[in-house]
């Protein structure tokens, strides 16, 4: 039986942990062929090779999203390999800054941040429109938070871009919604990931802390945002366009 995305070729940066391999590997079971970014190696190719092990198609490019040429060579990969991009997932991302007053005001900091989190995005879409463009449509999810809704205290740096990262998802998908390829973004609350883990071990009574802040009782997983994710990308949503599709278990309801 043919999935989702049969015959179509997805691309999702930040694909080596967390929400981005959840979507790669999601992307994979619909059979799409996956290209993987990331700028961990170890972990990108990891989940390539999960996706081959499992009987799909996936290629790994190294690339840091904040540089112009290597995210040029990520969309350039991903048409030399396979021929087309039909969908991309612009996922990678750096995550809150410290909590010590000294680094949220770092202008290390807000470059680091800024570069990743927005100007990636904005590079992203540069070499994807036109590659998608030129066959005719596509589809294309950002991410942004919770952050990119409403203020986080604390948070200055990371709060800018995320909002940053609605603000460009609006806008492109206005230019490019009579084009055929339709831009949204997924705003996820609090997720389970990698980084997540190692702040629950290092401070225990945090995890417990954090379930209260949600609704729903506890942390979402990086596989349900993976499913809002291509859902966006699929023509099941073929009328949702520049939309900020919330995954935070109601944290933002209050």
């Amino acid at each position: 039986m043919a999935g989702w995305f049969d015959g179509k070729v997805a691309l999702v940066t930040g694909g080596g942990s967390g929400i981005g391999r959840a979507t790669a590997l999601a992307f994979a079971r619909e059979q799409a062929k996956v290209v993987v970014s990331d700028v961990h190696v170890g972990r990108g190719k990891e989940t390539a090779r999960i996706i081959e092990d499992s009987g799909g198609q996936a290629v790994f490019v190294k690339a840091d999203v904040s540089v112009e040429t290597e995210v040029e060579a990520i969309v350039g990969q991903a048409v030399e390999t396979y021929g087309r991009l039909d969908c991309a997932h612009n996922n990678a991302g750096v995550e809150r800054e410290y909590t010590d007053p000294d680094m949220r005001y770092s202008e290390e900091t807000w470059s680091r941040t800024i570069d990743t989190n927005l100007k990636g995005i904005w590079l992203c879409l540069k070499y994807e429109l036109p590659e998608m463009q030129k066959q005719g449509g596509g589809a294309i999810v950002n991410t942004s938070s919770v952050a990119g809704l409403v203020g986080v205290s604390e948070q200055p740096i990371y709060v800018a871009s995320k909002h940053g990262v609605v603000g460009i998802t609006k806008s492109v998908a206005l230019e490019y919604a009579d084009k055929g390829i339709r831009v949204n973004a997924v705003c996820p609350g609090l997720i389970r990931t990698r980084l997540m883990d190692q702040i629950h071990q290092a401070h225990p009574e945090l995890e417990a802390e954090q379930d209260q802040w949600q609704p729903i009782g506890r942390i979402g997983t990086p596989e349900e945002v993976a499913e809002a994710v291509i859902w966006l990308c699929s023509e099941k949503a073929s009328f949702v366009v520049g939309h900020m599709l919330v995954v935070d278990g109601g944290l933002t309801a209050r």
